[in-house]
């Protein structure tokens, strides 16, 4: 047995030596080390040797498979080293060529317009309030004046998740969280915007999900005339210190009264254009007096205090802003539409 095995380890010594691949060294490892090798194999015979002559063969055994795993292992050794210098040779780098240049990117043209709204109010005293996008009917309807049942809710075709459970249809929900949390204390200067969701059909105007921005005061001694100033600064830094507005009387349930408000036309500069169709003004957003009934929801007591609140959607701004006549560009992911902002 002592020869059998000194043969194989001169036969597996010859056949390592000449391997000339990772695949041929590992069928060599099995075919010697394996489970069913030929050292196991000869192994096997063990059993008929005698007590004395089992601790010799064993010896000669182990320095055999140590012979074999030295050269597989200095094999695998080299063989690593060969492919890292092919890999390295095939991935060398010209660090002489010229940079490739990355495509800038740029805000999203709504979200920039949202800033630029939120840095005017902020400017004014205004804080950034938030809430949630699933809101309960009693805070998106109930608590501003509009019962269950009322007419008005026409005006906002909703999203029900369940009977008492919606998408928020306006922001409006946030200033009367507002007004709960401050529990009567006054005053109040906040802005709430986010994404609003109503059952529009989408068209060039009309989206069935899109951003607002509402703005709420309440405090003592506010007036009609406070509200109108402060629009008029809004306006003013948003298109410009020629722009004006003027206040249309109209109806909310939540304000009392109410006002739809018109910027000079931002292409005719209110001389009358196709844009604003000759009357030389563009509606923009809405507003109103707090109604009393709001006010007493929020917590407040309409005879010590009054407020005022406006509203108006990111996109209107946007799309005069810059001159738009189709809100679909805002969310077609169309680079060539984008990239005309990173300028701006």
């Amino acid at each position: 047995m002592k020869e059998r095995l000194e043969e194989l380890r001169g036969e597996a010594l010859r056949e390592l030596q000449e391997v000339e691949s990772q695949g041929a060294l590992n069928d060599l490892r099995v075919k010697y080390l394996g489970k069913k090798g030929a050292l196991t194999e000869i192994l096997r015979g063990m059993g008929s040797l005698s007590a004395e002559e089992r601790p010799v063969i064993g010896g000669v055994a182990n320095d055999v498979r140590a012979a074999i795993e030295a050269v597989i292992e200095e094999k695998q050794v080299a063989f690593q080293e060969a492919e890292t210098n092919r890999r390295l040779a095939a991935e060398t780098l010209d660090v002489s060529l010229p940079g490739r240049a990355l495509p800038t990117g740029a805000i999203h043209p709504l979200n920039k317009v949202a800033q630029e709204i939120e840095d005017v109010f902020v400017g004014l005293g205004y804080s950034i309030a938030e809430g949630p996008e699933v809101e309960s009917d009693y805070y998106n309807f109930e608590a501003l004046n509009l019962p269950k049942n009322h007419p008005a809710r026409d005006m906002q075709d909703s999203f029900y998740v369940t009977e008492d459970i919606l998408m928020r249809t306006h922001t409006s929900p946030v200033q009367v969280r507002t007004m709960q949390a401050k529990k009567g204390e006054a005053p109040i200067k906040v802005i709430c915007p986010g994404k609003v969701y109503r059952r529009d059909d989408d068209d060039a105007t009309h989206s069935f999900q899109f951003n607002q921005i509402e703005g709420l005061v309440v405090g003592k001694g506010i007036r009609m005339s406070d509200l109108k100033g402060t629009l008029l600064q809004f306006v003013q830094q948003m298109f410009g210190s020629q722009a004006q507005i003027r206040l249309r009387p109209s109806f909310f349930p939540f304000t009392e009264p109410s006002a739809e408000v018109d910027v000079t036309c931002v292409q005719c500069g209110g001389h009358g254009c196709r844009m604003c169709k000759g009357t030389g003004w563009l509606e923009i957003l809405g507003c109103g007096m707090v109604h009393p009934r709001v006010l007493e929801m929020g917590g407040y007591d309409p005879e010590e205090v009054t407020g005022f609140a406006f509203g108006m959607g990111v996109e209107r701004i946007a799309l005069l802003k810059y001159g738009i006549d189709d809100i679909r560009h805002f969310y077609s992911n169309d680079l060539r539409f984008l990239g005309q902002f990173a300028r701006m």
